[in-house]
């Protein structure tokens, strides 16, 4: 059976998730739902008390395709979400950023996960290498600093209150909140109806040794 993992954004660059250039994907962060979710299966990010959006929905995307990094490098269809250093907002924060060079030793890009001067964050590889898989969707909706308010009693339902790390639940005690969401929102349905809650910060870099966000 289909499963919904529902956790909380700390930050919303466009990163992770990142729901440009046509697809939304979750290539770094959140190793553990990375490993472990399929296709079929949702994955649905809420806002907290840091964005002041607490019961927001940020993003929810439906699994359409699950790859490994170096199928996600590879792929010319997902070149547009490798990052350009001196590029756009969206080219900045671009999470096509790992593969394995011919020695098999993982690389890791200028991005929003490297150092400012775009050498490798050891930290910050270790952990988005913990799972080495990337979710893709043709399949969701993203709102961004919009995000809609989720009536409490969808919430409620299902036992949901945030909390640090994720939540999982089988699809069938979800479904009303995904029935409310695609019934009320499906002119958003593969959209960015909004910028990032964070867009201002697409230029900066974090470490998950410090927790923080270097501008």
């Amino acid at each position: 059976m289909a499963k919904v993992y529902m956790y909380v954004v700390a930050r919303d660059l466009g990163f992770a998730p990142n729901p440009f250039h046509g697809y939304c994907t979750l290539a770094t962060c959140k190793p553990k739902i990375r490993n472990v979710a399929t296709t079929g299966d949702w994955v649905i990010g809420f806002g907290g008390s840091t964005l002041k959006a607490t019961g927001k929905c940020i993003f929810a995307m439906r699994v359409t395709q699950k790859l490994t990094f170096n199928q996600y490098w590879n792929d010319p269809v997902f070149n547009d979400k490798k990052p350009v250093q001196n590029g756009s907002q969206q080219m900045l924060v671009g999470d096509n950023i790992y593969h394995q060079n011919h020695n098999n030793i993982w690389e890791q890009s200028y991005s929003h996960h490297s150092y400012e001067d775009g050498s490798t964050n050891k930290y910050n590889l270790n952990r988005d290498t913990g799972s080495d898989k990337v979710l893709i969707s043709e399949h969701f909706y993203y709102f961004g600093n919009s995000a809609p308010l989720v009536p409490n009693h969808l919430l409620s339902e299902i036992g949901y209150k945030n909390k640090i790390g994720h939540r999982t639940f089988p699809l069938d005690e979800v479904s009303c909140m995904i029935h409310w969401l695609e019934k009320h929102y499906s002119q958003s349905l593969n959209r960015v109806d909004a910028d990032p809650y964070d867009f201002d910060k697409s230029h900066s870099h974090y470490s998950v040794e410090t927790n923080k966000i270097n501008t």
